[in-house]
């Protein structure tokens, strides 16, 4: 299930330790109980959820979502694309970003500043998988010029964001 805040703003949110400590134990577990959260942070059950709700509606926390095994899933192919389009106008930018976020075999796209215009992180079940949507999807993506891949051969570090104190 995905929690999505209706109000979110670019604002810092000022975190104390007690906001830091539901953050991390969150980032092991995100199906925990409101009790069991409460016993491993040192706070009562009230001001715990009350904590985790202000958390949710400030953006801090945008979500709740299974961690996928994508090896037992097959699809253990991983290539990075820089993407470089021929078109660099807000209005490309946009039609390059919305046509992205409907593909799923993207896993991530980073605009970077440098030689290129994006980094996309792309995840099929093979060479001859990804060769096919090289040249069917992301060749047809709007306003690409060129790519070039670079295939990984093993993740060694591959985390989502876990608040440490």
């Amino acid at each position: 299930m995905e929690f999505l805040s209706g109000d979110r703003t670019n604002e810092q949110m000022d975190i104390d330790r007690f906001d830091r400590a539901i953050l991390s134990v969150l980032a092991e577990d995100g199906r925990i109980s409101i009790t069991d959260l409460s016993k491993r942070i040192g706070l009562s059950k009230s001001p715990t959820q009350a904590r985790l709700r202000r958390l949710e509606q400030s953006g801090v926390v945008i979500g709740y979502r299974a961690l996928l095994d994508p090896i037992r899933l097959g699809l253990d192919h991983v290539a990075f694309v820089e993407v470089r389009l021929s078109d660099t106008r807000e209005a490309a930018l946009n039609a390059f970003n919305l046509a992205i976020a409907r593909v799923p075999q993207i896993e991530q796209a980073h605009m970077i500043a440098g030689n290129f215009d994006y980094l996309l992180k792309v995840r099929t079940r093979d060479m001859s998988d990804y060769r096919r949507f090289l040249g069917e999807t992301i060749s047809e993506l709007p306003h690409v010029e060129n790519t070039s891949t670079y295939v990984a051969m093993q993740a060694v570090k591959e985390t989502m964001l876990a608040e440490k104190g």
